[in-house]
Formats: structure tokens, C-alpha cells, sequence
């Protein structure tokens, strides 16, 4: 099978579109499904590893990677099943995570995976499961976002961002988006209340407090935030392409006993948060943007892309058309 490789770190072009070993369904993976994939996208978790960041080295591999495929989002077909599985038949439309999905083939859980939504394309559902599960595990399970709460999404218009500003308004908070000037329109019809344009005020200085700041682009630290938090608010930030930074900021709040801040990381890829994120997709309550489709064999291209921090909702990866 055709797949999006890279033997060592380093920039988008370390990927190369080779010929692998396709996976199968082995003795003991009872739970199992080999999906034919035919989208994926590229998220910051990508070039994170791909680059080689040092958190990700002593399990990924000191000098080079060991899982070289990359890829967590994944929409296909399933091909076949483990004798234990019981929610997928062969042939389903199915939508979800796993890891190595850049490629033709992808075996992965049956609890990381759902139904496709019946009114997505599979473009579509491959851009939705990182970016909208974390930012349902940011705002629901970390803020305990409350009806009502004034709520700050920095980085908007981002992959995280522009799920977070629907979600918030469907917990009926008061939604304040903080994007750049080509965004604002857009990310408005998504339902922010008000928009920020960061190019012409800082939403630090302009004297308004909110209950929960989420720095979904990691543009801010907590320092410089806090000041914009009312006296029980709360601030995460979603940072996979500066670990470091995130960690500091984690670690000296912790250490300094300021419970205002976490990290907004993604803890729980599948279950009844896959499926209540597929409910929201079907109701048309929640809708993915994206910017730009590339075929596999332009992998690297849409790495760069990406990693440019400036993507308009989601970047999606076709492979097989």
C-alpha cells in the first residue's frame, strides 16, 4: 500500500510517499478494525513528531522515529474486523482516530472509532476528531463551561478554535473570538457574539474579564492573560507545537498554587465523545471548515501548510479518491 513515510526528523520534506507493508487483522487484535482510509488531515501532532520535539523523543525514538506513519484523524471504509467487534460491519462508513492514518490501510480499536455522520463527506468527518474532541475535553471537562459564562477563544479561527467558538455557543455562553482580520466574518457565522481582530487590540488591554480563556493558537501565556480573568476564571492552553512552553506555564502555575490554568491536551480519542460529537455533526449543531484538500503525494506540502500557523479551520489529506 502507498503510504507517507519519515525515517528521520526533520522538516515536511523527511516525508516520502512509498510502498509499504499493507496492515492486517492479527491473531489477538479481537477488537480490531482495518480501515481502507480515504481522507485524513495533517493537525500540529504531526509536524510535533515529525520535527523531532524532545518530549516526544524517548518514546518515539531517540534518533529516529520508530512509528513512521503519521496521521491521527481518519475517514474510510471498514475492510475488516476482529472477531470481537461488534458495532461495524464490513463496509461501514466510519469516521474516528488512529494513529498512521496518512496511508492507504490503518488498523486501529473499535472504541476510537464511530459511524460516519450520515451528512458528511469523508473529507469532511477527517477534519473533525482531534480538534473537536479536544476542544470538547477543554471546555466541558477542564472549564465546566456554564450557561451564561463570558468565554474567550484566542486562535479562533484555527482547528481547535473554530470548533471551540461552536461549542461554547452551544452551551449558551457569551462568545468572544479572537482571530485576524480576513477571519472575522466567517468565524462570526459561527456563532461568536463578539470578534476580536488581534492585528488592531489586544484583548489583554481592553479591560473586559472573562470566566474562561482558551488560547487554542498558544499565541498568549498565562501570565499575560490573567489579568483578563475574573476572580474564579479560567485559562488552558492547547500547545503541542511549543511542549515546552506549555509544560513551563503548567508547572508554575501548579507550583505557585494558581489553579486557573491547565493544559487543554486530547485525553480521550473515541467512546461517547466520538459519539456525541457525530450526534452534533447530524443535527448540523457543529459543521467543520475546511481551507484546503491535498492529495497524498502532496503530503509535505500540507505539512508546510499547517505548520505555518495561520490555517483557516482544518487541512485534509485525500487518499484515495
Amino acid at each position: 500500500m502507498k503510504a507517507a513515510v519519515y525515517r528521520s526528523y526533520g522538516p515536511p520534506e523527511v516525508l516520502k510517499v512509498e510502498d509499504v507493508e499493507q496492515p492486517s487483522i492479527q491473531d489477538g487484535d479481537d477488537d480490531r478494525v482495518l480501515i481502507k482510509v480515504h481522507s485524513a488531515s495533517v493537525n500540529p501532532f504531526d509536524y510535533y513528531y515529525r520535527k523531532g520535539f524532545l518530549p516526544v523523543r524517548p518514546s518515539n525514538g531517540l534518533f529516529k522515529p520508530k512509528q513512521q506513519i503519521l496521521g491521527i484523524d481518519v475517514a474510510g471504509t471498514v475492510e475488516a474486523i476482529g472477531k470481537n467487534v461488534s458495532k461495524f460491519k464490513i463496509g461501514d462508513h466510519i469516521f474516528g482516530s488512529c494513529l498512521g492514518s496518512h496511508a492507504e490501510y490503518v488498523c486501529t480499536r473499535e472504541n476510537k472509532i464511530s459511524l460516519m455522520p450520515r451528512n458528511l463527506t469523508f473529507n469532511e468527518a477527517a477534519a473533525v476528531p482531534c480538534a473537536a474532541l479536544t476542544a470538547v475535553q477543554a471546555l466541558r471537562d477542564a472549564a465546566q463551561i456554564k450557561k451564561g459564562q463570558k468565554v474567550l477563544i484566542n486562535g479562533a479561527s484555527g482547528g481547535i478554535g473554530h470548533f471551540a467558538v461552536q461549542l461554547a455557543r452551544l452551551y449558551e455562553a457569551e462568545v468572544t473570538a479572537v482571530c485576524s482580520t480576513s477571519n472575522l466574518v466567517w468565524v462570526k457565522e459561527l456563532g461568536a457574539h463578539h470578534v476580536i481582530d488581534y492585528t488592531k487590540e489586544d484583548f489583554t488591554k481592553n479591560g473586559i474579564r472573562y470566566d474562561v480563556i482558551l488560547d487554542a493558537s498558544a499565541a498568549r501565556t498565562f501570565f499575560s492573560c490573567k489579568r483578563s480573568l475574573t476572580g474564579t476564571g479560567f485559562y488552558m492552553t492547547e500547545n503541542p507545537t511549543k511542549p515546552g512552553f506549555q509544560l513551563i506555564q503548567v508547572l508554575l502555575g501548579s507550583l505557585m498554587g494558581d489553579k486557573k490554568m491547565k493544559g487543554a491536551g486530547l485525553t480521550n480519542t473515541g467512546g461517547e465523545n466520538l459519539e456525541l460529537i457525530r450526534e452534533l455533526l447530524e443535527a448540523g449543531k457543529i459543521k467543520p471548515v475546511i481551507e484546503k484538500t491535498y492529495p497524498l503525494s502532496q503530503i509535505a506540502a500540507a505539512h508546510r501548510h499547517v505548520e505555518n500557523g495561520h490555517t483557516k479551520g482544518k487541512v485534509v489529506v485525500e487518499i484515495a479518491t
